[in-house]
């Protein structure tokens, strides 16, 4: 019988890839998303992907009640991925407690959850965040964490160390958090891919919405950097990579292959961009002429970041393979069809 996992935040962007990933190895899955992020024909084309559509409850997680209901209704759960999080940087320097309610209260709910139906193993959605500006580059994971520079980036640390204290007092859950970097690109079915609600707050949506005409300019935020050419440098992971790296993840806790009960690894490529190579590559590999302006800094963005992978490459067995121009041209593709052009 097929192990079941629970993918919270499933249509959205990189909870949709995993979802396709997961169902390709043939895993059953059942999201829980309650769309603040995300639309619910991402359904039918997970399901043209794959050919099997995944069950899916619309609530939010942060109602523990309606959390303990889906548990009762859903007996038979192996795994859990945990995505359902607020995750734009700067709205949460204007909104903290929001973060702080939803992003905590969440993953509060679903540990008593695991714990209350012997739900044993957990990969949740971490991010580079916790490293807050780091002295020395790359990360690695004995990096010591920092101060964050946001509440976003705060509640990913706040829940990684409610995790670590949880496991500490409960033997028999597992729970592995990936620290990931900057998910970029689409499914190359051009079916899924990062579509935001409203006013994108990453990047290459930004850029590729700019490109179809949909936004008047890019806004680069920064141009004082201490990088080469003065713009932020981030690390640049192609969504489908990642989404791997959690089912590889999954397979880790589901064959006993974890040396703790708590676990963190860092999730990217080992090689650093600038926001401007990234606009300048994107311009070269599609040929679109992008529109951009240099504005102030935006609260909350750090200097640069990248990873030093080898701890979990070496551990998961998995490894970064696309090349930052496929991933690029992925995120074109899949804007161009979303917008028809």
């Amino acid at each position: 019988m097929a192990k079941q996992i629970l993918v919270t935040g499933g249509t959205g962007y990189i909870g949709s890839h995993t979802v396709v990933e997961l169902q390709e190895k043939g895993f059953d899955v059942v999201i829980v998303d309650n769309l603040s992020n995300s639309k619910i024909e991402v359904l039918d084309n997970i399901e043209k992907i794959t050919g099997i559509r995944p069950a899916f409850e619309n609530f939010d997680l942060s109602e523990r009640e309606l959390t303990d209901n889906f548990f009762q209704k859903y007996p038979n759960i192996d795994a859990i991925i945990h995505f359902a999080a607020y995750k734009a940087v700067g709205e949460s320097v204007q909104k903290p407690l929001e973060y702080y309610r939803n992003n905590m209260g969440s993953l509060m709910n679903l540990l008593e959850c695991m714990n209350k139906y012997k739900v044993p193993h957990m990969v949740f959605s971490s991010s580079c965040t916790v490293y807050g500006q780091p002295e020395v580059l790359p990360v690695t994971e004995q990096t010591p964490r920092k101060e964050a520079e946001s509440p976003y980036g705060n509640t990913k640390a706040i829940c990684e160390d409610i995790m670590r204290d949880y496991c500490k007092a409960n033997e028999a859950i597992n729970c592995i958090a990936l620290r990931y970097f900057n998910p970029i690109g689409a499914h190359p079915s051009a079916l899924i891919g990062e579509l935001p609600v409203g006013v994108p707050n990453n990047l290459v949506p930004f850029i590729t919405q700019t490109a179809a005409g949909l936004r008047e300019e890019l806004s680069i935020f920064g141009d004082d950097y201490d990088t080469e050419d003065g713009t932020a440098i981030r690390d640049y992971i192609n969504v489908v990579d990642l989404a791997k790296a959690h089912v590889v993840a999954i397979d880790r806790m589901l064959n006993g292959q974890t040396k703790a009960n708590y676990e963190y690894f860092n999730v990217g490529t080992g090689s650093g961009y600038s926001v401007m190579q990234l606009v300048k590559s994107f311009i070269e590999v599609t040929g679109v002429d992008l529109k951009y302006k240099l504005v102030d800094r935006r609260a909350g963005d750090i200097e640069k970041i990248w990873a030093d992978t080898t701890y979990g490459n070496n551990e998961l067995g998995w490894k970064a393979e696309k090349t930052l121009e496929e991933t690029l041209a992925s995120a074109w593709a899949w804007e161009k069809n979303v917008r028809g052009l």
